[in-house]
């Protein structure tokens, strides 16, 4: 969906050989060139890119540690195999060493400033001066959804009407890939795939403390709880499927569970949720991308949902979304067996519904021509045991793998071929007047769904975009009381514009009444201009496209695009009352980097805490859109102060 979409939207820190380190039969030469290694092992998906798969530009612009960490002790570790340390550090040094681009001007037409492009290494973390303890306030935001519902409703932002025009960045902090953080009191908690895991001060961005061997793109969840010494425990999913706890004021380690799936293409790219004495866990993967090498059997993998102990990481159930026996298709070259079901993976964190006990889960699509009910899903789980509720899929037959063109040879590929409509928003649990309610959940068709929260029956669904395997609704859906705000990005239609019998995106902000689906308001992604710094001084093509999940604050909605730029809408008309091009200048980060460009936002969601508001900026995303090997995150408040 998010296919191989998550991956790179959340992983994709080098993305290399996700074909031909399988189809590779040949070792390479210990004393082999990077560039030997790249044309042999890695160009035929990233020069040109295939599909999602990062392009050469885009490699170039990461720094080389990211790729080696990737290759080595990654995500990425079984698309690496037969390489030796020497050859892996040999192509992560060739892909990095080009000169970075300097300047860029015009974009869709429009003038824009000049502005110095720099994306080396990331500068010197500067210390905090003093550490004070950690203090809830009620402005506070301490997991991905906000709240058990998901909502991603900040009820007390420390800001009113008057201060949302003025809104002004205070200061940036770089990092490679970095998520949608998390505050508590003067606290912020982010994570990043360059491997470290950081506690920064929300109001000057300097560093409390971090964690250097930690790879996610996860949301970090922080409770008060006497399990760590100072009353501050933080959790945190890596992608490598370990879950991690630690002391939130000091950084040190409480516990890690076992690795939660054994699947090698498996990852964690949802936060995990804390539901009382345990932690939820979405499990998700990339096979979809594995599933192109010819050398590769598919498929085997099954999303599925786990729960740990939340004292000690302890495994306490883990339950497939998928419940239909696996059985071999057919036989391809080699012998190698096709299997299947497969797929259902798990993008985004679950929600909660504690007075039913209950788990809300949505699954991406199926991998194979094997049906299953469980892929393209909203799954009721039950807290306790974990025992599926009730189950409704919305696509039959959504099989999807990447690379099955008319030119393809990887023997994985589904017939019919489905349209990869996926769910990747978290859903949510809406209570309406007079106290009944539903659950709404929106999918990469363009479509939000209303089902009843006891047995999945489907109440109404509403089209708000035009659907695509980039989106529809791709990343998240937010609320408050009253209306379910729902982003679209339509990526896809918007790529074949212009193009002859193409059919037209809906990219924008919809508002809608929980109770019927009726569109209470619908606002279009304006066409604006922007820089993207991987086009290199060229024209940027900028993307509308709005993927990212909204923040919630009384009154007001805010919501990011792909093209960088950040708005503000009036929550009752949609009217846009802010906004600021996050790519219109580059930024002189807290931690040391001149000039770093912003891109596009993708995936992870604004965060509203205590009169501030955070965003990242280039992220590495799905969609290989305004990427930037380093971006950025941006804090804004009132004014600037």
């Amino acid at each position: 969906m998010p296919s191989i979409r998550t991956w790179l939207a959340g992983f994709a820190l080098a993305g290399l050989a996700v074909v031909t380190s399988w189809s590779s039969a040949e070792a390479q030469p210990a004393a082999a060139s990077g560039q030997q290694v790249f044309e042999t092992r890695c160009k035929a998906c990233h020069e040109p890119a295939v599909e999602r798969a990062p392009g050469r530009d885009q490699l170039a612009q990461r720094p080389s540690g990211d790729i080696v960490r990737a290759l080595t002790s990654g995500i990425m570790v079984p698309m690496a195999q037969g390489l030796t340390p020497d050859q892996i550090q040999a192509v992560a040094t060739y892909l990095t060493s080009a000169e970075p681009p300097r300047t860029v001007g015009r974009a869709n037409g429009e003038e824009m400033p000049q502005v110095a492009i720099k994306t080396g290494p990331i500068g010197t973390d500067p210390k905090c001066a003093s550490n004070p303890p950690i203090r809830a306030t009620p402005g506070d935001w301490a997991s991905t959804g906000i709240d058990d519902r998901a909502s991603r409703f900040q009820r007390s932002p420390g800001l009113t009407a008057a201060d949302i025009p003025r809104l002004k960045v205070k200061w940036a902090f770089s990092m490679t890939g970095g998520g949608q953080p998390t505050v508590v009191g003067d606290w912020l908690f982010v994570t990043n795939r360059s491997g470290k895991f950081y506690a920064l001060d929300a109001k000057t961005g300097c560093v409390h403390w971090s964690v250097d061997d930690l790879v996610a793109r996860t949301t970090p969840i922080v409770i008060k709880s006497p399990i760590s010494p100072s009353g501050w425990a933080a959790f945190v999913g890596q992608s490598d499927r370990v879950v991690r706890a630690f002391d939130a004021q000091t950084g040190k380690e409480l516990w890690r569970s076992e690795r939660l799936e054994a699947h090698p293409v498996s990852v964690l790219t949802g936060s995990p949720v804390v539901a009382d004495d345990r932690l939820i866990v979405p499990i998700s993967s990339i096979e979809e991308a594995a599933a192109m090498s010819k050398a590769y059997a598919c498929c085997t993998f099954r999303g599925s949902v786990a729960a740990l102990d939340l004292k000690t990481g302890k495994l306490l159930w883990k339950t497939s979304m998928i419940s239909e026996p696996s059985r071999v298709i057919r036989e391809k070259e080699g012998g190698l067996k096709v299997q299947g079901p497969a797929g259902a993976a798990v993008w985004s964190a679950p929600s909660i519904d504690r007075k039913r006990g209950l788990v809300y889960a949505v699954t991406g699509d199926s991998y194979t021509d094997v049906d299953t009910i469980g892929a393209d899903a909203v799954v009721a789980l039950d807290l306790k045991t974990g025992a599926i509720r009730w189950r409704r899929q919305v696509t039959e037959k959504d099989n999807f793998v990447m690379g099955c063109g008319p030119a393809s040879q990887s023997g994985n590929c589904p017939t019919p071929m489905g349209p990869d409509y996926d769910f990747g928003a978290t859903p949510i649990l809406m209570t309406l007047k007079g106290g009944k309610q539903v659950l709404v959940a929106g999918q990469k068709s363009g479509i939000a769904y209303g089902l009843n929260p006891d047995t999945g029956a489907l109440l109404w669904k509403t089209t708000v975009g035009a659907g695509s395997a980039l989106g529809g609704v791709e990343w998240g859906i937010g609320a408050d009381d009253a209306r379910v705000y729902v982003p679209v990005s339509d990526l896809g239609r918007l790529f074949s514009e212009g193009h002859p019998g193409a059919l037209p995106g809906r990219p924008g902000l919809n508002a809608l009444d929980p109770a019927t689906g009726a569109i209470a308001w619908s606002t279009p992604a304006p066409n604006a201009p922007c820089v993207y710094a991987s086009d290199k001084g060229k024209p940027s093509r900028c993307a509308r496209s709005q993927s990212a999940a909204p923040a919630i604050i009384p009154g007001f909605v805010f919501e990011g695009a792909l093209d960088g730029w950040f708005r503000a809408y009036d929550a009752r008309t949609g009217k846009i009352v802010w906004e600021h091009s996050t790519t219109a200048q580059t930024y002189d980060t807290v931690n040391g980097v001149k000039g770093q460009p912003g891109g596009g936002i993708d995936g992870m969601g604004p965060t509203v805490a205590n009169g501030m508001v955070y965003i990242t900026s280039g992220n590495n995303g799905a969609a290989r859109v305004g990427s930037n090997g380093v971006n950025v995150l941006l804090a804004y408040s009132v004014d600037g102060k």
